[in-house]
């Protein structure tokens, strides 16, 4: 097999990985309490507006950046990195989870290889210097892994993406082949985030659909909840 880095793709980005990914909506629950998304058609504009107007300028461009930082094994640049991350996550609910699922995720594959950034990101965090957010961790393993930069960023995209269509099929509710028709249709657009995500300039990391922001905070108050946030 020439493409060696496919294993190592699908274990790093498999949505059943024990990191605790599955109980976090982030905020589609707000949304879903309000009636805001309320069927197949709403819950895949809230997903399309998400990827593109959230996940392109924040966790995906982090992911991007800490993958260039680990190719120049530059340490400093990925606590810069997961600094800047924990000041744009302004939610609680979504900051904590971040950090939540990427030391989860430095927990499992750390088992299998040793790496020296690795272990120095792992002391940045134990000295609070660093938060281990998911997206940078993510990224750094994606280099680390040896998986090219197109394919970590699609995967995160799928990742999110699934995560977000999953949560909706049993929020919502809908179908599961609702769910299905709607991740099929998600293909191409994760495919030209993909590319723009690669050039995005770094002024503009950070950028948000300040209504989803809102709706996070609002899922902290919500009296029923199924979802960490």
């Amino acid at each position: 097999m020439k493409n060696n880095f496919i294993g190592s793709l699908l274990h790093l980005s498999d949505p059943t990985l024990p990191i605790g990914g599955f109980s976090h909506s982030h905020g589609l629950e707000t949304y879903v309490q309000l009636n805001i998304v309320h069927d197949k058609a709403t819950a895949e504009l809230f997903i399309i507006e998400n990827l593109k107007s959230n996940i392109k300028y924040n966790d995906a461009s982090f992911v991007r950046l800490s993958y260039e930082a680990a190719a120049n094994n530059d340490l400093n640049e990925i606590i810069l990195l997961d600094q800047e991350c924990t000041a744009l996550k302004s939610a609680k609910e979504i900051r904590l989870a971040s950090q939540k699922l990427g030391i989860r995720l430095i927990k499992i594959f750390k088992r299998y290889k040793e790496y020296k950034l690795i272990e120095s990101y792992e002391t940045a965090i134990a000295k609070n210097k660093a938060s281990g957010h998911y997206c940078v961790s993510f990224g750094v393993y994606g280099f680390l892994l040896g998986i090219p930069i197109e394919e970590i960023l699609y995967a995160y995209y799928y990742n999110t993406a699934i995560g977000l269509v999953t949560n909706s099929v049993k929020l919502v509710p809908l179908g599961q082949l609702d769910g299905q028709d709607i991740m099929f249709r998600l293909q191409h657009l994760m495919e030209k985030l993909v590319s723009e995500t690669l050039i995005i300039d770094k002024s503009l990391v950070g950028m948000l659909d300040t209504g989803l922001d809102i709706r996070c905070m609002q899922h902290e108050k919500l009296y029923s909840r199924l979802y960490m946030s």
